[in-house]
């Protein structure tokens, strides 16, 4: 029968071998956690290199006034620059007013470079030729006048034979006087008001034309800038709805990182701050800038913070990449960001 020791209680008591092994495991599993922890310690203070996301910021294409889908110039994938076409919507009424307005604009200057001129040449000679008869017309009233008033003195005619000639010597006078205004009158133009009026009109026609202009163009719009389009969203022949995106452009510089680090970190980085960027295939590092750190902590437990928690906090960092760079990138597409050593 083997010995087996018994503890006070009647049970059998460990064996002293199990126990001083178990000890050691003890001891070495404290061990490895200090140095787990001390190490992962030093990695958390050495970090530099965190995981992130591309995004990208479209610009959706539309037109502020409704039509039909005339002509789509661009298709998916394609790349476009800027000030290129990128679809047109029917606009024949639009047109057909910009040439009414057009038209309208020609007729208001018409008049008032008209009312500037004054009489024609032709016409102004014809008031001077009626002068001169006028003239001529006074001359012998006037000798006619004088020859009845020495009659009137001789005692040979009657007064009333001097008052006639008197007034048709004072009638011819007064003809001639109106002619005289007409001729002046003829080389100055319209009135004042009748030409500020019209200047009126000419700027309310110019006005109506530039409207009716701006309608036909935003019937046909063109890229704003460069870019990758992202996506379609009517076919030709659709009525398109005004304010409704038809294309959708990705721009090189809205394409961006965005990645996550801790609250530990997030004090000692500042906008400018250079990184790299590698992802999975990636032949070269990518150089970009931060551009913004977001003031909110993200993931973050709805109570008072505690030590512990507070090592769960991140923070949302987005910075830029060089246009030339940034073609190469696709939004969704995860990535790791490096961040450059700061020689501030």
């Amino acid at each position: 029968m083997n010995n087996v020791n018994m503890d006070d209680a009647g049970r059998p008591a460990p064996c002293p071998r199990k126990a001083q092994c178990y000890n050691l495991f003890q001891a070495w599993s404290g061990m490895l956690f200090c140095v787990l922890f001390v190490v992962a310690g030093c990695t958390t203070d050495l970090q530099d290199s965190y995981q992130g996301y591309v995004e990208g910021e479209y610009q959706l294409i539309s037109s502020p006034l409704a039509g039909q889908l005339k002509i789509l110039s661009v298709s998916r994938g394609a790349t476009v620059a800027a000030g290129v076409s990128l679809f047109t919507l029917e606009h024949q009424s639009e047109a057909a007013v910009l040439s009414e307005a057009e038209q309208a604009v020609q007729r208001a200057e018409n008049k008032l470079a008209d009312l500037g001129k004054g009489l024609r040449p032709s016409e102004i000679a014809s008031v001077k030729a009626r002068l001169a008869q006028a003239e001529a017309a006074v001359n012998l009233a006037s000798r006619e006048f004088k020859r009845r008033e020495k009659l009137f003195q001789e005692n040979t005619i009657s007064r009333e034979e001097l008052d006639r000639a008197r007034k048709e010597m004072e009638s011819s006078q007064a003809v001639a006087a109106q002619l005289t205004a007409e001729v002046k009158t003829a080389g100055l133009g319209a009135r004042a008001d009748e030409i500020l009026a019209a200047r009126a009109d000419v700027k309310a026609a110019g006005d109506r034309l530039e409207q009716a202009r701006w309608r036909v163009e935003q019937k046909i719009q063109k890229a704003p800038e460069a870019g990758y389009v992202f996506d379609t969203f009517y076919v030709a022949g659709e009525f398109v709805p005004a304010g409704y995106p038809v294309v959708s452009i990705l721009p090189p510089g809205n394409i961006k990182v965005r990645f996550f680090v801790p609250e530990t970190v997030v004090g000692s980085l500042a906008a400018g701050r250079q990184i790299s960027v590698a992802f999975d295939g990636a032949a070269r590092n990518y150089q970009g800038t931060i551009s913004y750190i977001s003031p909110q902590a993200e993931y973050t437990p709805p109570v008072i913070y505690s030590r512990d928690a507070r090592t769960k906090l991140v923070f949302m960092i987005e910075a830029q990449i060089a246009p030339d760079q940034a073609v190469e990138l696709h939004p969704g597409q995860p990535v790791d960001v490096r961040l450059e050593v700061s020689h501030g």
